[in-house]
């Protein structure tokens, strides 16, 4: 079946060389225009398909909805310290309240007192319990973070990530997005 595909459908979840996604939050993903590129440039091996199929005059193929590389890219041991991974670590929730609305991040020990700005000291919290707290130390403002902050692993922010699929999840990603899962007995 040959379609019109617009740039934002069917894209193709990106596998390492041993067929782990590259990254659970966001999911790995890229276009299918990028995925057949890559495919052209001999960087990934096709693993499922799509029932669709792009053609030019000369040329037809099914638009791959999986790919794996063919190199394996060696995963950072720690990510990037910013907003995103921040929450990602705190499960997007306020650590005061567990609120889900209206994130910012707070500064456990404050910056006046010398706190710096570091996965040890920065817990998400939510704008009001940001405000209640304001400049003061925890005991002092009566509020305790749920956890402690810490330094996560690249392998610690996946598995929060797992807690938040994507919106779409086509059935051939399905079997190469939850290996290292505990299976229920």
């Amino acid at each position: 079946m040959t379609i019109a595909v617009s740039p934002d459908s069917l894209p193709a979840l990106v596998l390492n060389a041993d067929y782990r996604p590259l990254s659970y939050y966001p999911l790995s993903l890229w276009s299918w225009q990028d995925a057949i590129k890559a495919v052209f440039l001999d960087r990934v091996n096709i693993v499922a398909e799509y029932d669709h199929e792009v053609s030019s005059p000369s040329f037809a193929m099914k638009i791959p909805s999986v790919v794996s590389l063919k190199d394996y890219v060696k995963p950072a041991t720690y990510p990037a310290f910013t907003r995103f991974n921040v929450f990602l670590r705190d499960k997007f929730q306020c650590q005061y309240c567990g609120s889900t609305e209206d994130l910012t991040f707070d500064h456990l020990v404050p910056r006046r007192f010398g706190g710096q700005t570091t996965w040890d000291n920065i817990v998400t919290a939510c704008s009001p319990c940001n405000l209640r707290k304001g400049g003061k130390m925890p005991d002092e403002a009566g509020m305790k973070p749920f956890q402690a902050p810490y330094h996560p692993t690249v392998h610690d922010l996946h598995n929060n990530g797992r807690s938040f699929p994507p919106n779409h999840l086509h059935e051939s990603w399905m079997d190469y997005l939850y290996w290292d899962v505990e299976l229920e007995p």
